[in-house]
C-alpha cells in the first residue's frame, strides 16, 4: 500500500516552512519518528519525522521549496501487514510532536456545531510524553477549516468571512485588526500572516508614523571600496530582525544594579550533584527563573502587555519565564511554562531539555510561544553589563552579565564577595522607573538569600 507522509501542523502561528535539507532518499527503508526533512520557519529550525513505516518510493520536495501544513513530504510503500499493525500505535503517539495544545476547535464566529470541535486529550500522567490523536489527523482538520472559512455567518448581518486560518485570525485580533479590512494576497483572496502586518504597516504609515523599516533606506554600493560577500538573511534572523526592529518603537529604560550571589554560589555548588542525578544544571539562570517568577507575582505589571488601540493594559495570571538560547542558527527563546507551578528541580531538568532540543535542531515552534518574561544570560562569554532589548508584546527582560569578585565594605572593612551584574529593560508605557528598580532590588535580595528557593 503506498501511504502519503505530510507536513503536520507544528504550530498555531505557523503556515509554511522553507526546506533546508532532505534526509532520505527514494528506496530508503524508514521507520516510525525517524527524520525526513529540516524544515524552517519564522521561528525555527526543526527536523520533521515520518509518520509512516516502509520503502520510500516518491519524494515530492526538494531543498529550497517553500511547503505548507499539509504538503505531502514523500509517499512509502507499506504493503506488509505486520508493520501496519506494529506501527498503529506508534503513529497515534507521534501527535504530541506536532499538536501542543489540549483540543483544536473549529469555530464560525460565534456559531459552533458539536460535529465540528475535535478534542485530542492528553492522558492523566503528565510526564508523558505521547498522547493518542484518536485517528484524526491534523490535515483533516486544515482542510476542514478551509471548507468553512468562506461560509455565511449567520446573524443581522449575514456578513461573509474573510478567508484567512484562525492563526491569521488571532494575529489581527492581538494586533487590533478588522480582518474583513485586509485584502488578501493568496489563491481567491486568502488572508496571509503576511497581509495582516502589511495592513498594520500601511496605517502606521498613513498615520504619520515616523516607524522606521528595515528596507526604508537604500545602501551604497560597498563593492566600489572592495571586496564584498552577499548571503541571504536566514528566516530566523530575518524573523528576529522585524521583531527588534517593531520592539524598539516601544520606549525602553534599562536600570542596572549587583547581587550579591556569595551565598547563591554556595548553594549551587551544594546542591548541584543532586540536581544533576535528577536531570538537570543548578546555574544561576535556573534559579533566576524561580526569583523572577516570584517577582512577578509581586509585580503584576512586569507579568502584563499593553494594548494601545483599545488602551488596556492586559494581566496574565500565568507564568512562562522564556530563557534566551545562543545556537549556530540566531538566537532562539524556548519557553519554561507555569514556572510557579514548579520547583527549581523540576525547572533545571526542563531548561536542560529545551537548551539541548534549541541546539540540536529538535525544538519546536511551540515550545518558544506564550512566554510573559525573558531572561538573557551572556555571564557565561562575558561582559560587564548590557542592555537587552524587550521582545514585545512582552514589557520587560533581564539580562545578565559575567559574576566577579569585588571588594565590598561591610561592618568597616573590604570582604571579597562575587558580585552579579543584572541589567533590566522595560516598557516606560507602563512601567515607572521607581517600579522598575524595586522589582530589581527584590530579584537581587532573593538572590542573596537563596535558602528562599527552598521554600
Amino acid at each position: 500500500m503506498i501511504k502519503e507522509v505530510k507536513l503536520p501542523e507544528v504550530s498555531e502561528n505557523i503556515e509554511h516552512g522553507d526546506v533546508i535539507k532532505v534526509l532520505v532518499s527514494v528506496g530508503d527503508e524508514i521507520s516510525i519518528d525517524q527524520p525526513l526533512i529540516e524544515l524552517e520557519t519564522d521561528k525555527a529550525l526543526f527536523e520533521v519525522p515520518s509518520t509512516e513505516e516502509g520503502v520510500v518510493k516518491e519524494i515530492s520536495v526538494k531543498e529550497g521549496d517553500v511547503i505548507n501544513i499539509g504538503s505531502v513530504i514523500l509517499k512509502v510503500e507499506t504493503n506488509s501487514k505486520e508493520i501496519k499493525e506494529q506501527t498503529s500505535d506508534k503513529k497515534e503517539q507521534t501527535a504530541d510532536n506536532y499538536v501542543n495544545k489540549e483540543s483544536v476547535e473549529i469555530n464560525n464566529d460565534k456559531e459552533s456545531k458539536s460535529s465540528e470541535k475535535i478534542e485530542l486529550k492528553k492522558p492523566e500522567n503528565e510526564n508523558a510524553q505521547n498522547i493518542k490523536s484518536k485517528n484524526i489527523s491534523v490535515t483533516d482538520t486544515e482542510s476542514e477549516l478551509a471548507d468553512n472559512e468562506n461560509v455565511k455567518a449567520s446573524g443581522a448581518h449575514d456578513k461573509i468571512l474573510a478567508p484567512a486560518s484562525p492563526s491569521v485570525r488571532r494575529l489581527a485580533r492581538e494586533l487590533g485588526v478588522e480582518i474583513s479590512s485586509v485584502s488578501g494576497s493568496g489563491k481567491d483572496g486568502r488572508i496571509s500572516e503576511d497581509d495582516v502586518k502589511s495592513f498594520v504597516k500601511a496605517s502606521m504609515n498613513k498615520s504619520g508614523s515616523s516607524t522606521l523599516t528595515l528596507s526604508g533606506k537604500s545602501l551604497p554600493d560597498f563593492s566600489k571600496w572592495g571586496e564584498v560577500r552577499i548571503e541571504p538573511m536566514s528566516k530566523i534572523r530575518a524573523v528576529t530582525a522585524e521583531a527588534m526592529s517593531y520592539s524598539w518603537t516601544a520606549p525602553m529604560v534599562t536600570q542596572f544594579d549587583k547581587a550579591d550571589i556569595t551565598l547563591a554560589e554556595d548553594f549551587r555548588k551544594k546542591y548541584s550533584e543532586f540536581v544533576k542525578s535528577n536531570g538537570g544544571n543548578l546555574t544561576v539562570t535556573s534559579m533566576l527563573v524561580k526569583i523572577c517568577t516570584e517577582a512577578l507575582k509581586k509585580f503584576p505589571q512586569f507579568n502584563s502587555s499593553i494594548d494601545l488601540n483599545k488602551k488596556e493594559i492586559i494581566y496574565k495570571n500565568y507564568f512562562n519565564v522564556g530563557i534566551a538560547v545562543d545556537t549556530e542558527r540566531g538566537l532562539l527563546v524556548p519557553v519554561v511554562r507555569n514556572t510557579d507551578k514548579k520547583n527549581i528541580l523540576e525547572i533545571s531538568a526542563e531548561l536542560n531539555v529545551l537548551a539541548e532540543k534549541a541546539r540540536s535542531k529538535k525544538i519546536m515552534p511551540d515550545e518558544m510561544d506564550g512566554g510573559n518574561f525573558t531572561i538573557s544570560n551572556l555571564g557565561g562569554i562575558g561582559g560587564t553589563a548590557f542592555t537587552p532589548i524587550v521582545y514585545s508584546p512582552q514589557v520587560a527582560i533581564l539580562g545578565v552579565s559575567r559574576a566577579s569578585k569585588e571588594a565590598v565594605y561591610i561592618n568597616d572593612n573590604f570582604i571579597p564577595r562575587i558580585m552579579l551584574p543584572l541589567s533590566l529593560t522595560y516598557d516606560h508605557r507602563i512601567i515607572d522607573g521607581a517600579d522598575a528598580a524595586r522589582f530589581l532590588r527584590w530579584i537581587c535580595e532573593a538572590l542573596e538569600n537563596p535558602m528562599y528557593l527552598l521554600l
